[in-house]
């Protein structure tokens, strides 16, 4: 018979609590789980056939990745979204999208430099992967995965903590900027990741003042994709056939 003993019991608690973190991850990335709304560790437990110590590694986890909100009473919500501090996040993503890319052209080595490459292709393909089912998670995360990449560039261990928190907790505002490229009737991989070719360029080469140019017209580009997106009047262009 296999060995039951404690290291089991661990592995096992170990593998649900990942199971449950990347399914609730998710939810709240693709806004099935609604900001805001309350999380019942009992429910979860119930649904992943799970004990309640797995499940609360995970809201863990959620919680210091900005996902959820672990509140005094022991009660879980989903971190909300608030509009109103939107301007000041905006802001600092400029700021340290603009450093963190500036110092990889400082400080890259040819192995970042071919990190950043790779991560530039996989985002082409979840690109393409998030228009053909109209589900932007496959680019939200590679779209991370590539900006970090250029952050860890930098060598700057606080500019990195403090930009992953930032993409963090942006990624569902990055759902609605995914959401609304994958909705226009227009929209190539050229258009959207002209930008991500032109840092890697200035990465390349080392010239800093165009990697602090690019990134921030980047970070501009989101900006007005999220703004459009968030003023967009869904019945402007609908056709309505003449009353009968």
């Amino acid at each position: 018979m296999a060995d039951m003993g404690p290291g089991a019991d661990k592995a096992e608690k170990i593998t649900g609590s990942a199971r449950v973190y990347a399914q609730l991850r998710d939810e709240i990335l693709r806004l099935e789980l609604a900001p805001g709304s309350p999380i019942d560790e009992n429910s979860l437990s119930e649904r992943f056939d799970l004990s309640r110590s797995p499940v609360r590694e995970a809201l863990v986890r959620l919680s210091s990745e900005g996902f959820v909100n672990i509140l005094p009473n022991r009660s879980t919500i989903v971190a909300p979204i608030d509009f109103r501090d939107v301007p000041k996040y905006l802001d600092s993503l400029d700021l340290l999208q603009r450093a963190t890319t500036r110092l990889a052209a400082q400080f890259r080595t040819t192995s970042d430099l071919r990190t950043i490459e790779k991560l530039q292709s996989e985002f082409e393909r979840a690109f393409n992967k998030s228009l053909k089912t109209r589900d932007p998670i496959y680019n939200i995360d590679a779209n991370f995965n590539f900006h970090m990449a250029i952050a860890e560039a930098g060598k700057n261990a606080y500019f990195q903590m403090f930009y992953k928190r930032l993409l963090d907790e942006g990624r569902r505002m990055l759902h609605f900027h995914f959401e609304f490229q994958a909705l226009s009737e227009h929209m190539s991989f050229d258009e959207v990741a002209v930008h991500h070719v032109q840092m890697i360029e200035a990465i390349r080469e080392k010239d800093l003042e165009h990697a602090d140019s690019v990134a921030h017209e980047h970070a501009m580009q989101f900006k007005g994709r999220f703004l459009e997106y968030y003023d967009q009047s869904v019945t402007a262009k609908m056709k309505l056939a003449p009353p009968t």
